[in-house]
């Protein structure tokens, strides 16, 4: 009864709409528990082929921005070495920019031999994106921004920084260029 008096009240005075309208922390919180994953994303291989991300469920991810040009560069050894000695657990994904200093200025075939003859590199390389500005890739927007993975806030600060992606594709951790790939931290959180 102290109820419907109430909203006699506030309807009377004009206020009805408070009631009615959600508030904008139900609506955030909406929001970040509806997140969706990275396998809600297709891209492009570094030979041009559409892959869908949920080819990978059921194993780990680590998404990582790399550049043939960079002082991290020689983290695609470890990179390797962490996606050959743990394969079974995680997928090494990489995906070359070119945002910090012009460091990736080749082309896509470029990238593929020079990954490929320096490194040996088979985990699965991509397409050139951007992983910032007003360019930004779409998982790369999803990546960096909290409400829309629920986990990490964190944008690539430059080249070789890392996302931990787990089994049901949602964003777990952020690892800046500086941590290498085969860390004790890493490894011990690829391997949890």
């Amino acid at each position: 009864m102290k109820s419907l008096l109430l909203l006699g009240v506030l309807a009377a005075c004009g206020l009805s709409s408070i009631v009615s309208k959600p508030t904008t922390s139900a609506i955030a919180m909406t929001e970040t528990t509806a997140a969706a994953t990275v396998y809600d994303f297709t891209v492009k291989s570094i030979d041009g082929k559409d892959v869908k991300l949920s080819q990978y469920k059921g194993k780990k991810l680590l998404i990582v921005n790399t550049a043939s040009e960079c002082g991290y560069t020689p983290q695609y050894k470890e990179l390797e070495e962490l996606y050959k000695k743990h394969g079974d657990k995680v997928t090494v994904l990489g995906f070359p920019a070119n945002n910090f200093g012009g460091q990736e200025p080749g082309t896509n075939e470029q990238i593929s031999s020079f990954c490929e003859k320096n490194y040996g590199v088979t985990f699965p390389l991509f397409s050139k994106i951007s992983v910032k500005g007003d360019d930004t890739a779409p998982l790369y927007k999803f990546l960096s921004d909290k409400a829309k993975n629920g986990a990490v806030s964190d944008a690539p600060s430059w080249n070789f920084c890392k996302y931990l992606v787990d089994e049901q594709g949602h964003v777990v951790g952020f690892y800046p260029s500086k941590v290498k790939p085969m860390s004790e931290e890493l490894v011990a959180a690829i391997l949890k």
